[in-house]
């Protein structure tokens, strides 16, 4: 029971303290209610116009970023796919070359001495054109796949950026995407 008396003596005596220091410091409650209700009003309208806007803007980059990176996903597909056409291709020419190899072999059997050289030298030369051919068609092929390349890394980081690149950075980014391509 005395336990509860002097708590109750401590309790009455740090209210005094607490109103004594109030006093002492200048605690003005109607003042300081005011600028409790200034502080809450100030803290909900950060909240209502500065933090759910940057939330938004930081979802919208956020999107942004993943759009362009499945942009990238697929650039990086279509250069598979365009380099297994060029396979394809190549492989096609090499078969074609070799039947016109065997061609020309087997004529060349038939034909005399002269007339073998002579099919023989045709023969090479077709192979030539053939593999020409196949790398003026490789070379196109690249140069279209660097033109595509460049044109979607020009609209993925106009994308990314969020900003409208003007012709000088559209130029700028295709010249450093095909030298990158090039090496």
């Amino acid at each position: 029971m005395t336990h509860l008396i002097l708590f109750g003596s401590i309790g009455s005596d740090l209210a005094k303290t607490a109103s004594d220091t109030a006093e002492t410091f200048g605690l003005d409650w109607p003042h300081f209610i005011a600028q409790v209700i200034s502080f809450s009003v100030v803290a909900l309208l950060l909240v209502k116009f500065a933090y759910r806007p940057i939330l938004t803007v930081l979802a919208e980059r956020r999107q942004r970023i993943a759009d362009g990176l499945a942009n990238a996903d697929q650039i990086k597909a279509e250069l598979a796919r365009t380099e297994a056409l060029q396979r394809e291709v190549l492989e096609k020419a090499n078969v074609q070359a070799v039947k016109l190899i065997e061609e020309a072999r087997a004529a060349a059997a038939r034909v005399q001495e002269q007339e073998t050289q002579k099919a023989i030298a045709q023969a090479e030369q077709i192979i030539g054109k053939a593999r020409e051919a196949a790398t003026l068609e490789r070379q196109r092929m690249l140069i279209e796949l660097k033109r595509e390349v460049a044109a979607l890394v020009v609209q993925t980081t106009a994308v990314v950026s969020g900003k409208v690149l003007t012709a000088d950075d559209q130029q700028r980014l295709a010249e450093e995407t095909r030298r990158q391509l090039a090496a």
